[in-house]
């Protein structure tokens, strides 16, 4: 009777209390930023989620969005502060500006997750058994959308907290996408224990520990392989804070600081700069350039360093490029940012909302996207480079085209503009993703930090200091091989995700 009388109470709790319940899913979205770096307490991720399923079964699907809606909120809040820090500190624009991005942008993704408290609710119809398979699908599904509509914005996707977990072993099989599906199916399996008994909790406690014992097993798996010889690699970092970087008394020293730093390792095949290395244009620089070049030339080195490339003029606008260019082979190479930041290198605002950010000296121009698929960057020694500038490493998907081909994943980024937040760890988070995924080493240059080598198994090999100049040298190895994600990408998960949803709305329709 006592059992009875508490479980009772436990299913009306969120209904009796709605205030209570959604400031304390609120709370729990808060903590849940904890999962990922660079606090990494990827325990939690189970524990925090579960009183989401939980809710989704006892309250109608309205209340249920608005709990989801309300950890959201929680979440990316805590999880994206540092927008703030870009916006109003280093881009100069107004208190009020920063505030209404940082907390507009926390809204809409948080309105994602009240479509995916509504559906979960809606289609598990307080069954627990139903939750085991709608919950995560659910949560996947929602979590691909907000990677791309609107431009897209996967940041704090569950799986990248798992990284150094037995479910980080789905990664080269599923994706990202993949082990937040498994991290959510164990979730859902411990609820399903909790509200069963008997030969029903047993089966749904081996639930549990099923994805993880699998996902254990599966990092064993060579996905891809060691080729030729190892090819020594040097990341160059100059630690020059946002404030300072464009000043033009600091050009000067920073070009020599790069061309010097790069002439004392010429035992390097691989010179990495970071994005936008160089302050200012290439059209302003050319004859530093042809330094550069010539020099990687007679050292036989490749360099690749990150500028603002010139390409003419349109419309009476200027075309420029976020690039990065390969110096030191027998013809310059370059590659073009694909996925460009809106409202940092594009503004999508009618032309009177552009109008006023110019009188108000913001920053109103756009920069020009890079073709979807180009050309991989080839070093002087054959290596074939897949190469992603900044966040763009945040959309594996973006990158498929690259493989098999890629030997090797480089990504050149400028983190200083989230100062000492926790921005460069859950970047440096995401590209060891990305190298899992792919089973390749990656060079990771950032012009502050974290700059870092990363194993094809997403371990850290080597990682740099923050906020100073340095210089880090090591072997990788071009890898060949490729993985069941570089293959098929996420169309195999949300394939599953997908045919899920669709048999429960089949039978919601059905009044089955």
């Amino acid at each position: 009777m006592s059992n009875t009388r508490d479980q009772s109470f436990l299913f009306t709790l969120t209904a009796d209390r709605p205030v209570v319940s959604r400031l304390s899913v609120f709370v729990i979205g808060c903590l849940t930023t904890l999962v990922f770096a660079p606090a990494e307490w990827a325990i939690l991720a189970p524990l925090l989620t579960l009183p989401l399923l939980f809710i989704a079964l006892t309250v109608s699907p309205k209340d249920a969005g608005a709990h989801y809606f309300w950890f959201g909120l929680g979440l990316f809040l805590t999880g994206t502060y540092w927008i703030y820090i870009s916006v109003h500190v280093f881009g100069n624009a107004a208190l009020w500006i920063a505030l209404l991005l940082m907390v507009g942008l926390s809204l809409i993704l948080s309105s994602f997750l009240w479509i995916a408290g509504w559906f979960t609710s809606h289609l598990s119809h307080g069954e627990h058994w139903r939750m085991l398979l709608v919950g995560p699908a659910v949560w996947v599904v929602i979590e691909w959308l907000r990677g791309w509509i609107l431009t897209g914005f996967p940041w704090l996707a569950y799986g990248y907290g798992q990284i150094d977990t037995p479910l980080a072993g789905w990664a080269p099989v599923l994706g990202v996408y993949g082990v937040s599906l498994m991290l959510l199916f164990s979730t859902a399996a411990i609820l399903v224990t909790i509200l069963t008994s008997g030969k029903d909790r047993l089966i749904a406690a081996a639930l549990i520990i099923g994805p993880w014992i699998l996902g254990g097993l599966l990092t064993f798996v060579d996905w891809t392989e060691d080729y030729g010889e190892p090819v020594t690699t040097t990341i160059i970092q100059g630690g020059i804070s946002q404030d300072q970087k464009w000043l033009p008394e600091q050009r000067q020293a920073t070009l020599d600081f790069y061309h010097s730093a790069t002439l004392g390792v010429p035992q390097s095949q691989l010179v990495v700069w970071p994005e936008v290395a160089i302050p200012a244009r290439d059209d302003q620089v050319r004859p530093y350039l042809e330094i550069v070049d010539r020099d990687a030339r007679r050292n036989n080195q490749s360099v690749l360093l990150g500028i603002l490339e010139y390409n003419g003029e349109r419309n009476g606008q200027s075309r420029i490029s976020n690039s990065v260019f390969l110096l030191g082979t027998d013809k310059q190479q370059v590659y073009r940012k694909r996925h460009l930041v809106p409202f940092g290198e594009y503004f999508p605002v009618p032309a009177s909302v552009r109008e006023w950010m110019r009188m108000q000296n913001l920053p109103y121009s756009d920069l020009t996207a890079g073709d979807d698929v180009q050309p991989l960057l080839t070093a002087s020694n054959g290596m074939k480079m897949a190469v992603a500038i900044c966040y763009e490493d945040a959309y594996g998907a973006e990158a498929l085209y690259a493989f098999p081909g890629a030997d090797v994943l480089i990504n050149v980024s400028n983190d200083a503009w989230f100062g000492d937040s926790i921005a460069p760890h859950q970047h440096l988070q995401i590209a060891r993703m990305r190298a899992l995924e792919f089973g390749r080493y990656s060079v990771r240059s950032t012009n502050t930090g974290i700059s870092a080598f990363i194993g094809p198994d997403g371990d850290l090999l080597q990682t740099g200091l923050r906020f100073e100049a340095d210089i880090m040298t090591a072997d990788i190895w071009a890898r060949k091989g490729t993985t069941l994600y570089a293959s098929f990408g996420n169309w195999p998960v949300m394939l599953l995700c997908f045919l899920v949803l669709g048999i429960f709305w089949t039978r919601s329709r059905a009044g089955i």
